[in-house]
Formats: structure tokens, C-alpha cells, sequence
């Protein structure tokens, strides 16, 4: 008998294929080698590690929590698309205000500040009878300025009231940022 027929035998009895005669030919052929069996202890012994339940691979999960996790996953991903798309409408709507409309305020506010200069140094007369129509205007402002300057010191002496105030601007910016940012991926 070859050596390789015992161990093809022994995996056949490991697997319950192995045939009633084949049995008997191979305990008769066992008693006189004793190798084999030291191979069907290690055999038994790859066995126990191989296919112990604490090491169990795989484990069933239901066709329905499959399905479960990926319509959530296709929610998420539509609630992504729907934040890009909110996103990319905000910046949008603030590409209106690009670099080039900056530089056309700044040199149109700049233009105005010097005609009205120009018009204070050569029509003092003009300059004078238009603020004399916004007299009331401007003696609002002065007024508005006085209470804006008491509150101001009355803020500055209030320790605790200038710390709330200060944590009411820190709570707005951190809002502010938060709504400004990037959605994230899921």
C-alpha cells in the first residue's frame, strides 16, 4: 500500500466519504505505521483550531438589513447632492459681488469723495445750502452719536456686561462659520 492512500483515506474519514471496507483496510494499515497515526492527531488538531465556533468567519446577515443599509446609504448620498447643490447656489448668488464690482465701488466711491471735495473748494455756496436741507439729518446723527458714545462707557465700566457681549459676537461667528463650510461625506 502507498503512503498517499492512508492520508487520502484519512481526509475522507475527516470528511465522512470514506467507504465501510476502506475503514477496516485502513485501521489494519494504521496498526503497523505509526505515522499515521501522528498525522491524523495533527490532522484533528488543524481540525479543532480550523473549525472551532469561536472563530466562526462569517456570520448571516438577513437579505432585508442588506437592503436596509443601502437605501440609507442612497439617502445620505441624495442628501449630499442636495447640500452641494444648496451650495453651489450660495456661492453663486455671491459671485456677484467678484473682484471686478469691488474695484468699481472703491474708484466710484473715491470719484464721489473728490467731486464733493471739489464742489466744498469751488461751490462753498452749494455745500452750504445742501447741508442746511439735511440739518435735521444731521442733527439726528449728532444726537445718535452722543447716545452711542454714553453707551459705549457705560458697556466699558460693566465688566460682565462687555463679556456677554463678547461671547454673543463669538456664539454669531461660530454660527456663521458652521454655515459656511463644506458638507462632508457620510
Amino acid at each position: 500500500m502507498r503512503s498517499r492512500d492512508p492520508k487520502d483515506w484519512l481526509t475522507a474519514r475527516r470528511e465522512n466519504d470514506l467507504v465501510q471496507s476502506d475503514a477496516n483496510t485502513l485501521q489494519q494499515h494504521m496498526k503497523y505505521r505509526g505515522n499515521f497515526h501522528e498525522h491524523e492527531q495533527y490532522q484533528q488538531r488543524m481540525d479543532q483550531m480550523f473549525h472551532s465556533p469561536s472563530t466562526r468567519m462569517f456570520t448571516s446577515i438577513s437579505t432585508e438589513r442588506i437592503m436596509q443599509a443601502v437605501e440609507r446609504q442612497q439617502r445620505i448620498t441624495e442628501q449630499l447632492e442636495d447640500l452641494r447643490k444648496q451650495q453651489k447656489t450660495r456661492i453663486a448668488r455671491m459671485r456677484i459681488f467678484t473682484p471686478r464690482y469691488a474695484t468699481l465701488a472703491y474708484l466710484g466711491m473715491g470719484f464721489i469723495l473728490l467731486l464733493l471735495l471739489s464742489m466744498l473748494i469751488f461751490n462753498t455756496d452749494t455745500v452750504i445750502n445742501i447741508l442746511e436741507s439735511f440739518g435735521g439729518v444731521i442733527d439726528t446723527l449728532v444726537i445718535l452719536a452722543q447716545y452711542l458714545q454714553t453707551g459705549l462707557a457705560f458697556v466699558l465700566k460693566q465688566n460682565w456686561l462687555l463679556s456677554a457681549i463678547a461671547l454673543v459676537l463669538v456664539i454669531m461667528l461660530g454660527m456663521w462659520l458652521r454655515l459656511m463650510r463644506h458638507p462632508h461625506e457620510a
